[in-house]
């Protein structure tokens, strides 16, 4: 996935920081100690709309296009920073999960009946 930086990030109604972006790029980059056929990333920082109840809202949303299922994680907060480091979180513990289930199913082998096995339950 080696991409340049700030490609695959888009703000939408927030200013850009040079900050939060090169946060981002270090988390999009642990992602792949987690998993190595990450094929494209986007992340998109957004402040959606002012609610009068619960206040200013920001959004963080991960899409991961992975060969297999695209994975997309998306996580609201009252600070964006917040919002950030739990959407990675979320999609850090899906690829692990995910490569996991493909470690088990990889590393089982069928059980076979062998001859002492059938001997055993003719008698």
């Amino acid at each position: 996935m080696k991409s340049a930086p700030y490609d695959n990030i888009v703000f939408r109604d927030i200013d850009k920081s040079a900050a939060l972006a090169d946060t981002v790029s270090k988390k999009l980059n642990k992602l792949e100690r987690y998993c190595g056929d990450i094929i494209r990333s986007r992340v998109v920082l957004e402040a959606p709309h002012q609610h009068k109840h619960k206040g200013k809202q920001y959004k963080a949303s991960v899409e991961l296009a992975l060969s297999g299922n695209p994975v997309t994680i998306t996580n609201e907060s009252d600070s964006i920073h917040r919002a950030v480091n739990a959407a990675f979180s979320s999609a850090e513990r899906c690829l692990k999960e995910r490569g996991d289930r493909h470690k088990t199913r990889r590393h089982q082998m069928p059980v076979l009946d062998t001859p002492d096995t059938l001997d055993e339950s003719i008698e």
